[in-house]
């Protein structure tokens, strides 16, 4: 249910009047009399929305809402494995009033959006999925895409220990909620020495220990196989120094087909030093969408370490700063780009609400979702109209120039 009040709570915040407020314009006196300079968010006009599977709801509405809003004519292309979710949702939008050439719907695959995005006159299309795709679509578009694509995601402790159980709590959500199947789920973890000595570890793995298909606290991955996620455990294993956490095992007593991926929660320790040379760092953070983390340690003087490695790293959306001290948040933001970066002992991952920005930073062609910053960066252009209207009753023709 977190989908709906998410979405619920997003419609609430644009309700009554606070759509035409996102339209807001300025003015700027000129440089003569007469003259004033008003500054517009402006419509693309046709666009298109491409949305993932892993969110059905939440970030098609948004994405689809804020397109509406800011006056553009949207074609949504959501997951075809759930696409059913959206037509519910326009059938909704139809009911309660809104015209049914507002938006089109287009429930099919990839070569066939990408077909329509390239012949049809799409002035911009909103791409939520995987890097892979997101680099396809840049290029066969010329850049007219923004995107909100992978997010291998680092969470890092600071060497100010405590609330043990809270933090060793968020982490194993952050890590192995929905099974790992969000942008947002943390995929790397660098914990200082420090939280070591105070039993994390041993906390996590018992954590993860109590998920199970019954509840659906651990679920089938929809994009890897029980055997690609293993093999690049055993890869990860490779490297010198690295050992496994927990997991690292096909679930026991399944029936999911073998075309997906059947994983109890994972982590691999890998050390610091040896992650970050280069014949390791790409393996180290390559995204596996599903329950599955890599762990690493660091002390004092191993900062800097940490710094470079989150700054390597290519793809810069959500991160959390879990520490209350200070000069260690100010340290790790001050060299950090993260878009949505949690600081403070409750910092997480994942979860992001709809009362903040959600999206990269650090690239040009970046995507947020949410807030009003968001729409009208994504979903707005920027025009400058510049009225002129009096001629001075003095006005003489001057030599040509």
């Amino acid at each position: 249910m977190g989908e709906v009040k998410v979405t619920a709570d997003f419609l609430k915040n644009f309700g009554g009047d606070n759509v035409r407020f996102l339209a807001r314009s300025f003015g700027v006196p000129g440089d003569h009399y007469g003259q004033f300079s008003h500054g517009h968010r402006w419509p693309y006009g046709p666009v298109a929305i491409v949305a993932p599977f892993n969110f059905p709801l939440e970030i098609p509405v948004l994405q689809l809402m804020g397109a509406l809003f800011m006056g553009n004519k949207p074609v949504l292309k959501p997951a075809e494995k759930c696409a059913l979710v959206m037509e519910q949702f326009l059938h909704l939008l139809h009911d309660a009033g809104m015209p049914k050439e507002d938006v089109d719907l287009l429930n099919c695959q990839g070569p066939v959006a990408e077909r329509l995005i390239l012949d049809a006159d799409v002035r911009l299309t909103q791409f939520t999925g995987s890097s892979r795709v997101a680099e396809m679509l840049l290029e066969k578009t010329k850049g007219k895409v923004k995107i909100e694509d992978a997010g291998f995601d680092w969470k890092i402790l600071g060497p100010d220990v405590d609330h043990v159980d809270y933090v060793a709590w968020q982490c194993d959500q952050d890590a192995y909620a929905c099974a790992g199947q969000k942008c947002s789920a943390q995929s790397i973890l660098f914990a200082h020495e420090n939280w070591v000595g105070a039993g994390l570890f041993d906390k996590m793995k018992a954590n993860a220990a109590t998920r199970n298909l019954e509840d659906l606290s651990i679920a089938p991955v929809l994009t890897h196989t029980t055997q690609s996620i293993l093999d690049h455990a055993n890869r990860l294993l490779e490297i010198p120094g690295s050992k496994l956490l927990f997991g690292g095992k096909e679930l026991a007593n399944h029936k999911i087909p073998e075309v997906y991926g059947a994983v109890e929660p994972t982590a691999v320790f890998v050390p610091l030093n040896e992650m970050l040379k280069d014949e390791n760092f790409d393996v180290c953070t390559t995204e596996i969408f599903g329950p599955f983390q890599v762990v690493t340690t660091f002390n004092d003087n191993e900062m800097c370490h940490v710094i470079e490695a989150c700054e390597r790293m290519s793809h810069h959306l959500t991160a959390a700063v879990v520490s209350n001290d200070v000069d260690f948040q100010s340290a790790i933001l001050a060299h950090t780009v993260n878009g949505t970066t949690y600081a403070g002992r409750r910092a997480r991952t994942t979860g992001a609400p709809q009362n903040h920005w959600f999206g990269p930073a650090g690239d040009a062609r970046g995507a947020g979702i949410g807030t009003p910053e968001a729409i009208k960066m994504v979903w707005s252009c920027h025009r400058e109209i510049i009225m002129d209207t009096v001629v001075p009753s003095d006005w003489v023709q001057p030599k040509a120039t």
